[in-house]
């Protein structure tokens, strides 16, 4: 097993995950497409271990986007049955290690049977310190600003704020990430080089790492790698570097 790196490495303070290519992993293997989102749980086990090990700010995995409806009604009910079990085999986990659980995303789409394991965990956990673990579920970037927009617009249509208060901070604010920092690194696995609707706002200014290797396989020595990458670039966020 790799060792942990020193906590005095540059880190990201906020990782976020696209977890892609459990149904290709599973396909190239002859095996049914849930059988690679069964073993992506266990990828997603390795991550956030590794995240509260480093004391990362926040570390949020893309569960299910706005768009993935559209899969079979099969598929989406074992996926939401593996969230149901993730929630209650690892409830105590996150709070042993610390760690506090958000989720962002729409709620009106869900059924009251993730909903409750959904709020079971994050009371268990709402008093821990530690790495934020932030579950994207029934999640889409557009959809997020369009509901900070409404929220906002209703602000200014019922008096309680004006125009004039509409900042960068109030949208920060208004979003489903509220409190977190931006994300400074995002991960995708699967191959595939786009960022799919994930936290459109939250990574303007981002590291971005692209994997071939698919979700299911992806491990300790691979974040990893990821993070040894983010900690030999430079980030200058549109300005330059002192001697540049």
């Amino acid at each position: 097993m790799t060792s942990v790196p020193l906590l005095s490495m540059n880190l990201p303070r906020h990782v976020a995950i696209i977890m892609d290519g459990n149904g290709r992993w599973a396909q190239a293997r002859g095996l049914p497409r849930i059988e690679g989102h069964r073993r992506g749980v266990t990828t997603v086990r390795t991550v956030t271990e590794m995240a509260s090990e480093l004391k990362l700010d926040a570390l949020t995995l893309y569960c299910l986007s706005s768009e993935n409806w559209k899969r079979p009604q099969a598929e989406l009910d074992f996926l939401m049955h593996l969230l149901q079990q993730y929630l209650v085999e690892e409830r105590r986990t996150i709070r042993d290690q610390n760690m506090r659980l958000r989720f962002i995303g729409r709620r009106d789409r869900l059924s009251e049977e993730v909903l409750k394991e959904i709020a079971k965990t994050q009371a268990i956990s709402e008093n821990n310190t530690g790495t934020e673990l932030v579950l994207a579920v029934d999640y889409g970037g557009r959809d997020e600003l369009t509901r900070m927009a409404r929220k906002v617009a209703q602000q200014v249509q019922n008096g309680e704020r004006s125009i004039d208060e509409i900042t960068e901070s109030l949208v920060d604010e208004t979003l489903d990430t509220a409190g977190l920092p931006d994300v400074d690194l995002m991960i995708r696995t699967g191959g595939d080089i786009r960022i799919s609707n994930y936290l459109l706002w939250q990574i303007s200014y981002a590291e971005l790492h692209f994997t071939p290797k698919c979700w299911p396989e992806f491990e300790r020595d691979d974040f990893q790698a990821a993070l040894d990458e983010f900690a030999g670039r430079q980030r200058r966020f549109g300005g330059l570097n002192v001697g540049a």
